[in-house]
């Protein structure tokens, strides 16, 4: 090979190479956190057989303020989804956990207006068919903000509304001997900075702090039903 042409080969290689590691740096990659077991109202460990098919559960990860939803979806969930987030990251949602995989969890804080579920009100929540309205599709999340809309059997992909994202998928792992679950992290887009700064205030009403509303959930977190989590659930 002449010395011109090899140098050429080299070059090419090295930009294909540069190409491809700024194509992965690009994606969205899993962030780890604490893995937290997901334990019942009175402290037991939680059993995933025991979640309602179609029934709203709230919990809080990874932060003491940042609630997300539960969800036995009851049905098989699409497995290896391609998104992108609101900055042009691309990742892929893995699927549900536990039987059937159908249970999938999600931040409830909304990418749109970062809506989100709080001791007195909720204007999002998962609308299975016997509870969806006629503003939206059944069978999905619903914000009754501006209507966004997210599919949870694919990843929270948005299907409707000004939503600029899919809502950050919560990852989950499942001890099928202990029919147990575990949060471990969190894949897509997180705004939970922005959630922290837009809500400071009434976070820390909500927590005593904004401190500790930002504090890093460890150990367990409280899986609770939304009806009984929050006073009134808004259906638009």
């Amino acid at each position: 090979m002449e010395r011109r042409d090899f140098i050429h080969v080299c070059a090419a290689s090295a930009l294909g190479l540069g190409t491809r590691l700024a194509s992965a740096a690009a994606d969205a990659q899993p962030r780890h956190y604490a893995r937290t077991r997901l334990s019942d109202e009175s402290g037991r460990p939680l059993l995933a057989s025991r979640l309602t098919a179609g029934e709203n559960y709230v919990f809080h990860y990874p932060f003491e303020g940042t609630p997300c939803f539960l969800i036995n979806l009851g049905k098989p969930t699409t497995q290896n989804v391609a998104l992108k987030t609101g900055d042009g990251r691309s990742y892929q949602w893995p699927g549900g956990v536990g039987p059937q995989r159908a249970i999938v969890a999600y931040s409830a804080i909304c990418s749109h207006q970062l809506t989100y579920p709080t001791r007195q009100i909720s204007f999002i929540s998962y609308r299975d068919r016997s509870t969806a309205s006629k503003a939206g599709k059944p069978s999905m999340i619903h914000c009754c903000s501006e209507h966004s809309e997210y599919d949870p059997a694919a990843g929270a992909r948005v299907m409707g509304g000004p939503a600029p994202q899919p809502l950050c998928a919560i990852l989950l792992e499942y001890d099928r001997a202990a029919d147990a679950l575990f949060a471990t992290g969190t894949l897509g887009g997180e705004m939970f900075n922005t959630f922290f700064a837009k809500y400071e205030m009434r976070l820390a009403l909500e927590h005593g702090s904004p401190a500790r509303a930002q504090q890093r959930v460890a150990g367990t977190s409280t899986v609770t039903a939304l009806t009984r989590f929050c006073k009134q659930q808004v259906r638009c």
